[in-house]
């Protein structure tokens, strides 16, 4: 059951939009290249897009060596939007200070694509935003490169668009050596750029993480928070220890009120064994028996014909007051309000 790599999986194109619309800014129609790769574009079902790694970057290359006034990368994510996933852009345009903001990576990593995986990292009257793990470049290609630029003329576009004086604090750095077109980087990002560094990051000081925005609005930002955290919690995992107890638990709902030892049987480990292979994947078991419950209990209350006694039992708890108090932690209110949105 171990994690299979990230190149391996399909990665979710939902910023398939993105991408017409910054090659249509480069001067060239990116259809060709989609239909050279075999690169489905199925606006309908667009939340349900995949494309696997190595085809992206291909498309990746191509749309580079196509572009003709711009590089495709920084147009890519200069024009980035979440226009799928309003929410997300809802939250982020609300955000009281550039710390609260950051918590859009958490979100983007798992909606959006698994590779943007950016921590906020403090070090001293340092704060970095940092690109970590499989989004880095492999095998020497120009892809990773591409990509990670795309990335950064992103953070770097919502960072202006959140507080415009943010660039006068800021700096890039880059783990990569110079580019041929480096001298691209400060005329798009108009902040200080150093190559061969230890890391791919933004830096800026510390304390610039706390500074009030002007587009702070704590009630739309409270409300785009719990839809999105809505959204996650209706998305199962897909592979590795993690959907094997989220599989289990949609087989036997009952074992939500049980406790891990249960589960380690059914998955014939030992309970220690368990709990470390979660660990290794990020997880902790109640946070995760929490998730489902979530997710399950949001699918059983769009059923009118299921009453909240029966959800209750349904997901183990112990009677309909234990269930209205857990759901109302997580939604933000209770399962009979939640049961009243659109009405």
């Amino acid at each position: 059951m171990n994690r299979a790599p990230l190149h391996e999986e399909p990665i979710p194109f939902i910023t398939l939009p993105n991408w017409v619309k910054a090659a249509a800014l480069c001067g060239f129609n990116i259809q060709p290249v989609f239909d050279e790769l075999g690169i489905e574009t199925d606006l309908i079902h667009l939340e349900d897009a995949t494309v696997s790694r190595p085809l992206l970057e291909r498309a990746m290359v191509a749309c580079v060596e196509r572009a003709r006034s711009q590089h495709f990368p920084f147009v890519l994510g200069e024009t980035f939007a979440f226009d799928y996933l309003p929410d997300i852009g809802t939250f982020l345009a609300t955000s009281p200070t550039l710390r609260d903001a950051a918590r859009v990576f958490d979100w983007v990593r798992t909606l959006i694509n698994p590779l943007i995986d950016v921590q906020l990292e403090e070090d001293g009257d340092l704060a970095r935003l940092t690109l970590r793990g499989d989004g880095e470049p492999r095998g020497g290609g120009p892809a990773g490169v591409y990509f990670i630029e795309s990335i950064f003329a992103a953070i770097a576009r919502f960072g202006r668009m959140l507080n415009g004086d943010v660039e006068r604090f800021s700096r890039l750095r880059f783990r990569y050596p110079a580019p041929a077109y480096a001298l691209a980087y400060e005329s798009h990002f108009r902040i200080p750029v150093a190559f061969g560094q230890p890391y791919n990051a933004i830096e800026l000081p510390r304390a610039q993480l706390d500074v009030p925005l002007d587009g702070g609005f704590p009630a739309l930002h409270g409300q785009a928070e719990v839809r999105v955290e809505q959204r996650l919690a209706r998305l199962p995992r897909r592979s590795g220890l993690i959907a094997a107890v989220e599989a289990q638990f949609e087989r036997e709902p009952h074992l939500l009120g049980l406790g891990i030892a249960q589960m380690a049987r059914r998955l014939e480990l030992h309970e220690r064994t368990l709990q470390r292979r979660l660990r290794e994947e990020g997880e902790v078991y109640g946070e995760l028996q929490d998730r489902v419950r979530y997710r399950l209990a949001l699918r059983d209350l769009d059923d009118p014909r299921l009453d909240l006694e029966t959800i209750s039992e349904r997901l183990g708890f112990s009677d309909r007051r234990s269930f209205t108090r857990a759901f109302a932690r997580w939604a933000g209110v209770t399962p009979s309000r939640y049961r009243l949105r659109g009405r």
